[in-house]
C-alpha cells in the first residue's frame, strides 16, 4: 500500500485522480495540496481546488453581467450611477427632450428644449391670443400646452420630460395640454425655488 501512496503523491500535476485500490488497513496521508484517504472499501485522491486569477475575473464578470441584466429588466428605476436599458423612441432617459413649464400668477410659458439645452419650441398664453387677465387662467395654459405639443410633434418629438417651475394656476393645465396635444410625458419634475428665509416677500394684495 505505501508504495502506491508514494506513487500517487508524485503525480502533483494531475487533478481528479481517484484510485480504486483495496488496502488492507485504513490510513490517511497528506502531501502538499493532496490528501490521500484510505478505508476498507476504496482509496481516493483529493486535491484542493485552486482557481487562477483569470478564471476568477471571468466568473466575476459573468456574475456582474447577470446582475445587470436582472436590473435592466426590472420595473424599478435604475440606481444612480447605473445605466438602464429602457428606451423611448430609441433614446435614453437622459437624451429625451425637456418641456420647461414656467407658471407665474399672470402668465404661463412653455419651452421645449433638447437634452443639450437647444431650444426647439416656445410658446405662452399671450402668444396664443389671450390678453390681460385671461392669460392667467388654466384654459389659457392648456391651450398653450396643446399648441406646444403640436409644434413639437411636427418636429418628430413624441416623448418628453416635464420640468415645472412656479406656483401659477396653469401649471397642471399646461401638462394636461401637452398630453392632449399628442406628447407622452415620461417624468414630471418640480423645480420651483423655495427660499430658506431669503428675501422678504411682497406684501399681500388688498382686495
Amino acid at each position: 500500500l505505501y508504495p502506491a501512496v508514494e506513487k500517487w503523491n508524485t503525480l502533483s500535476d494531475h487533478e481528479g485522480i481517484v484510485c480504486q485500490l483495496l488496502p488492507t488497513i485504513p490510513c490517511s496521508k497528506s502531501n502538499g495540496p493532496f490528501t490521500l484517504k484510505c478505508s476498507c472499501e476504496s482509496i481516493g485522491l483529493q486535491r484542493t481546488l485552486c482557481t487562477s486569477a483569470v478564471r476568477r475575473q471571468e466568473t466575476a464578470a459573468s456574475t456582474t453581467s447577470s446582475a445587470k441584466t436582472s436590473r435592466d429588466s426590472s420595473i424599478f428605476p435604475p440606481i444612480i450611477g447605473e445605466e438602464s436599458s429602457l428606451r423611448w423612441g430609441g433614446k435614453k432617459f437622459e437624451e429625451l427632450p425637456i418641456a420647461h413649464v414656467k407658471a407665474t400668477y399672470n402668465n404661463t410659458h412653455i419651452q421645449l428644449t433638447e437634452s443639450t439645452g437647444q431650444s426647439m419650441v416656445r410658446t405662452s398664453c399671450g402668444t396664443e391670443g389671450f390678453k390681460n387677465i385671461k392669460k392667467s387662467t388654466p384654459i389659457a395654459a392648456q391651450t398653450a400646452g396643446i399648441s406646444a405639443a403640436a409644434k413639437a410633434t411636427a418636429k418628430g418629438v413624441k416623448f418628453v420630460r416635464v420640468v415645472v417651475k412656479g406656483l401659477g394656476p396653469g401649471r397642471l393645465s399646461a401638462i394636461k395640454g401637452l398630453t392632449m396635444g399628442g406628447l407622452e410625458v415620461i417624468s414630471i419634475t418640480d423645480n420651483t425655488p423655495v427660499p430658506h428665509n431669503g428675501c422678504r416677500p411682497r406684501k399681500a394684495r388688498r382686495t
